[in-house]
């Protein structure tokens, strides 16, 4: 694989597994050095730097509940510590969780709000503040349902929305301090979050392949490398936009 990262750092959040993993892993195979962001599995997060270090790449964990404003600055330190400014951030960190209207909570809509859309700000917020003074690059992980609002999703089609918007706004922000700012929307990919929760088979799988016009779910590996190119030059005149990554699902 070309470097393309040579000499670039990313911090990737929520990278302990699934689709975070793969953009670490991604990245990193491009040489840039990588913070592994994780807020609970560390063992996860451990065994992607692993995976990294085998190939000769650069990678380190770092802990932080990106919630709080506190785990924000603590995996922005980190990174920042082992490897210098940083030049991609991934915004990869997120739950979802599904409630038809009758079964929405204040826990269940804080639980998505608090990581999804303000965990994001206060990443983006702090790892601005600690970006390479040439520039760089954020790529938000937001999701195909921002879009296609499935039923009993309200909060967290809620959340992607609101993403996609941050995107478009952060865009024309930091494009004076040359940061671009650009959202990956997925459709469905099959990772350990989605198999835990008992949805790579059954009714949803089978809705989305019956509707999707390439009639299969995604891989992470194609996620990553659509993230991999808004991070890298081949973009650099990309911003403020939503790429939808779906099979053509809309």
């Amino acid at each position: 694989m070309t470097k393309t990262f040579q000499g670039k750092v990313a911090l990737v959040t929520g990278a302990s597994k699934g689709i975070g993993a793969e953009i670490a892993l991604q990245l990193a195979e491009a040489g840039a050095a990588v913070g592994v962001n994780y807020a609970s599995s560390k063992a996860g997060a451990d065994k992607v730097v692993a995976a990294i270090t085998a190939k000769g790449g650069k990678a380190i964990a770092v802990h932080g509940n990106l919630a709080t404003t506190e785990g924000a600055i603590a995996a922005v330190a980190a990174t920042v510590t082992a490897f210098g400014p940083i030049d991609i951030l991934v915004n990869n960190a997120g739950v979802y969780g599904f409630a038809p209207l009758d079964g929405i909570t204040p826990e269940h809509f804080h639980s998505h709000f608090d990581l999804n859309v303000l965990g994001l700000l206060l990443t983006s917020q702090e790892a601005v503040r600690h970006f390479n003074p040439a520039g760089g690059s954020i790529v938000n992980i937001s999701s195909g349902v921002s879009t296609l609002a499935p039923p009993n999703t309200a909060v967290y089609t809620a959340t992607k929305a609101a993403v996609d918007a941050i995107t478009s706004v952060l865009a024309k922000e930091l494009a004076a301090k040359n940061i671009r700012v650009n959202a990956v929307n997925p459709g469905m990919i099959v990772t350990e979050g989605v198999t835990s929760a008992g949805l790579h088979e059954g009714d949803m799988r089978s809705w989305i392949e019956s509707t999707t016009p390439m009639a299969r779910v995604g891989k992470a590996e194609e996620i990553a490398a659509v993230v991999a190119f808004l991070a890298s030059d081949a973009a650099s005149y990309v911003t403020g936009e939503t790429l939808h990554v779906t099979g053509g699902l809309k």
